[in-house]
């Protein structure tokens, strides 16, 4: 399960000191936006120390690097460095994606270490109607929108009404492909409404997101538990999967009437416990 991932930009020794603590599924160390240009290279030269300083407490690491001149150095230092997946920033084809994954295999033998997996991060309109292409690409672990970029892309606001339908259609992309699903259904940008985030964090679950990036360290946990099953529903699944055991086609838990999706998503809900 990668319920929370939290952004860390990757040159401040302020976040990156107590990253590990924040209770995160995945740490995502950012070299992108939230790096000025000129600690972009000691960032990246940094990575070898930063992956394993802020994955010790059991947390998947993962690395967004910068696009276009930067991003196959950007790579090959995550990938030396050990991060286990990429988050691709501004993906437009299925092509670039499968000429990162070419760009790494030397590195990946050289060193032994099993292939990357990529997070596609799609942030500009075309990219969205093409979401069901890319996400056949190669080693692709999951989906993402960045709202603040597709907004931008269309002269619109990022506000959840805008937002909705491109998310969405990113999410059934990924979904249709077996891939992980990440964001909620508006910016996270406002980090400071934490009640909001919680209800969109819930609204995502809902649609089968399976969790969702943030900037700050508060919304961890509110990721966690919403992107998790809760107790009502973990013992509902488990008197579900429990009258399966029986062989009957088809019986009431609860006042509802299950059969074989309801069992499967019965099933689905205690893989996620």
């Amino acid at each position: 399960m990668i319920r929370s991932l939290l952004y860390v930009p990757a040159h401040s020794e302020r976040f990156l000191a107590k990253a590990h603590e924040r209770g995160a599924d995945a740490i995502i160390l950012d070299l992108e936006d939230s790096v000025p240009e000129n600690a972009k290279d000691e960032a990246r030269q940094g990575l070898a120390e930063t992956v394993k300083a802020v994955g010790r407490n059991g947390a998947s690491v993962f690395v967004r690097i910068n696009s276009g001149e930067r991003r196959i150095e950007d790579a090959l230092a995550a990938c030396r460095a050990g991060a286990v997946s990429l988050y691709v920033p501004k993906v437009r084809h299925a092509d670039e994606v499968a000429q990162l994954a070419a760009a790494l295999e030397k590195t990946e033998a050289d060193t032994g270490r099993s292939p990357m997996s990529f997070v596609a991060l799609l942030e500009n309109i075309g990219a969205v109607l093409d979401a069901r292409a890319i996400a056949k690409a190669p080693r692709l672990l999951g989906l993402s929108v960045g709202g603040e970029d597709l907004a931008l892309s269309i002269g619109a606001e990022p506000t959840p009404d805008v937002l909705r339908l491109p998310k969405l259609l990113v999410h059934y992309a990924a979904k249709e492909q077996g891939l992980l699903s990440f964001g909620l259904l508006q910016s996270t940008a406002d980090y400071s409404d934490q009640a909001r985030v919680e209800a969109a964090a819930r609204e995502a679950a809902q649609h089968g997101f399976d969790g969702a990036t943030c900037v700050h360290p508060s919304l961890v946990p509110l990721l966690n538990t919403a992107f998790s099953p809760s107790a009502s529903e973990r013992e509902w699944a488990e008197k579900v999967v429990k009258r399966a055991a029986g062989g009957e086609g088809a019986f009431e838990v609860d006042g509802r009437m299950v059969d074989a999706p309801v069992i499967a998503r019965a099933r689905a809900i205690l893989s996620k416990s």
